[in-house]
């Protein structure tokens, strides 16, 4: 997966819902301690319903309104698309635009709850994030084979993953995300339920897959920086963009 251009959670829409949850209870009694001990976590219930429903809307628009595009494969030239690897049609959504308040408040709570998890996530500080990818696998068998987020130190150490998908069977409509923790042999199998906000380290801990899907299948998915290795990252970019572009570089 590739990153969207990042932005700073304290930019994000206000949190201007009522949200019943506790957000600062959930951050530190649950999130921060299921990543440490297993690597990822679920919440189901996030925003209720009535506010799911708003970002189920908004994101049906982008779909029919044609927004949305083939998921790109990071190393292939010209972003080429390889569809037996990865199936999705994606955008990507700062939550700003006009018609995507509801992705925006998504992002806000999101954003809240990394923030709240603050020095409980170990050695990472968090300080920006990607704007978020809009995900639709078409319900053809579509899917996405097994791959790290982040195997090369790009900076992202968190993924979340908000899902929008009502009455989902498994056993019918497949579509489940498998995580592969720490590359064992023991799965985790988490469903792509309507509501459900998935965490999960983004490194090599955490290879995963989408299975096919068989009916459409909608999520958003935002990454979260720490500050330290996505610096060291610019740099490595900066240098290699130096060294590509000196015509002298080749015979030094």
């Amino acid at each position: 997966m590739t990153a969207g251009t990042s932005s700073s959670p304290s930019q994000a829409m206000p949190l201007n819902c009522s949200l019943t949850l506790d957000l600062e209870k959930l951050a530190l009694e649950h999130i921060a301690p299921c990543l440490l001990s297993s690597g990822y976590c679920y919440l189901d219930h996030i925003l209720g319903e009535a506010l799911g429903d708003q970002v189920l809307e908004q994101v049906r628009r982008l779909h029919k309104n044609g927004a949305l595009k083939d998921g790109q494969l990071a190393g292939h030239q010209r972003g080429v698309s390889k569809r037996h690897l990865r199936g999705d049609k994606i955008a990507w959504i700062a939550g700003t635009e006009e018609g995507c308040e509801a992705i925006g408040l998504v992002l806000s709570v999101i954003d809240r709850l990394v923030v709240l998890c603050g020095n409980q996530l170990g050695q990472y500080y968090v300080k920006e994030r990607s704007k978020a990818m809009v995900a639709c696998y078409p319900g053809n068998g579509a899917g996405y084979v097994r791959h790290v987020d982040n195997p090369t130190g790009d900076g992202r150490c968190i993924t979340c993953i908000y899902y929008l998908n009502k009455n989902w069977d498994a056993k019918i409509h497949g579509g489940i995300l498998r995580i592969f923790p720490d590359n064992g042999s023991r799965v985790a199998d988490v469903e792509p339920l309507f509501d459900r906000l998935l965490l999960f380290w983004s490194d090599r801990r955490n290879p995963h897959e989408v299975q096919p899907s068989y009916a459409t299948r909608y999520a958003l998915t935002v990454w979260y920086f720490d500050a330290k290795e996505r610096a060291a990252a610019k740099q490595r970019f900066k240098r290699l963009s130096e060294s590509t572009e000196d015509p002298t570089s080749k015979d030094s």
